[in-house]
């Protein structure tokens, strides 16, 4: 009868470790490509939080999948050390390079998109100038109509509800009236 393993031998364990880092340098790009979109297109405080879940959701889904794939479903802690090990290194290192290469390169495709879609610009610029009077002018017509009848209402703080009980108790005013 053969028992299977349930240890790793030193070798299989720094395996792991290595694996673990460049892993956690893989999820270092993966933050700096969330880290670049930041940069280049301004995030409110929710949206930020939202790249944070989705970010962090990831890397729950890989832990427990890269224990499963390489450690024959062990979960060891050097694994997230390995990882976070692998994520500190590439930004103290790579990091600000690849950020500032990411950025040019977003950049350029930015400036190339602007190029491709001018004559669509420039087409949706012509035909808005052409329509916008048109319905400026339908706009100020519905407003001078809500205008005037605006004018045949009664004016609210003049009304009262319990007008009649009101004049039969001559020690309570009228709410209201002008006069």
């Amino acid at each position: 009868m053969s028992v299977p393993e349930t240890f790793f031998s030193v070798g299989e364990e720094l395996r792991l470790f290595g694996l673990s880092c460049a892993f956690g340098a893989a999820f270092g790009l993966l933050f700096e490509i969330f880290r670049t979109a930041r940069t280049l297109f301004p995030h409110n405080l929710p949206l930020i939080a939202a790249e944070d879940i989705v970010f962090l959701l990831i890397y729950a889904v890989f832990l427990p999948a890269f224990a499963s794939a390489a450690a024959r479903g062990e979960l060891r802690m050097y694994f997230a050390i390995g990882n976070i090990l692998g994520f500190v290194l590439y930004i103290v290192t790579l990091g600000s390079t690849v950020s500032a290469a990411m950025k040019k390169l977003f950049f350029a495709v930015k400036k190339l998109l602007t190029i491709i879609f001018y004559p669509f610009r420039q087409c949706y610029v012509f035909f808005r100038r052409k329509a916008e009077p048109k319905f400026v002018g339908c706009s100020k017509i519905i407003v001078s109509y809500f205008k005037k009848i605006r004018i045949l209402l009664q004016n609210p703080s003049g009304l009262m509800y319990n007008k009649r009980a009101n004049n039969k108790r001559k020690n309570v005013t009228n709410v209201g009236k002008k006069g």
